[in-house]
């Protein structure tokens, strides 16, 4: 009976506030810890980790192209950049001509790092010059949100 009573929910309710502190509601949190840093650390990549060149694909069929880029944009690997890239890519990718299609495939696929794709289109970090083209543009303006649409998930395919 002694072993039903220790290894019971109640008896856990009646020792967990003796052994736990108590906080009081007047306590609160440093909420420092929370808040987004000033600045953004960013570390080089190590000269010793070579990063494999994205193959060039010239031969592809513009229709194709666009198709691996729907995918591309939606399997990025980090969240934030598979709701901005697969929202910009629904709503602009089928009037993408030829080179600007050309572009948004360099710019997605020609950056080693999608956490810089991300810095770049929210502004955070300054765009460097090669990238720095209409897509981006237009990927900048699509970031701001100006007609406030929600982006909670992707759209469907």
């Amino acid at each position: 009976m002694l072993r039903q009573f220790l290894f019971s929910t109640a008896s856990r309710r009646l020792v967990r506030p003796m052994i736990a502190p108590h906080r009081s509601a007047s306590s609160s949190l440093d909420k420092t810890e929370f808040t987004t840093p000033s600045q953004i650390v960013d570390y080089d990549d190590p000269p010793h980790l070579p990063v494999p060149e994205y193959p060039l694909r010239p031969d592809e069929p513009l229709e194709t192209r666009k198709q691996r880029l729907l995918y591309q944009s939606r399997k990025r690997g980090m969240l934030e950049n598979d709701l901005l890239l697969s929202t910009f890519v629904a709503k602009h990718l089928r009037d993408f001509s030829a080179a600007q299609t050309a572009q948004y495939d360099e710019l997605i696929n020609g950056v080693s790092n999608d956490w810089d794709i991300f810095y770049w289109a929210t502004e955070t970090k300054p765009t460097p010059p090669q990238y720095d083209t209409e897509i981006m543009r237009m990927l900048k303006q699509h970031v701001k949100n100006e007609e406030r649409v929600q982006r909670i998930r992707q759209p469907d395919l």
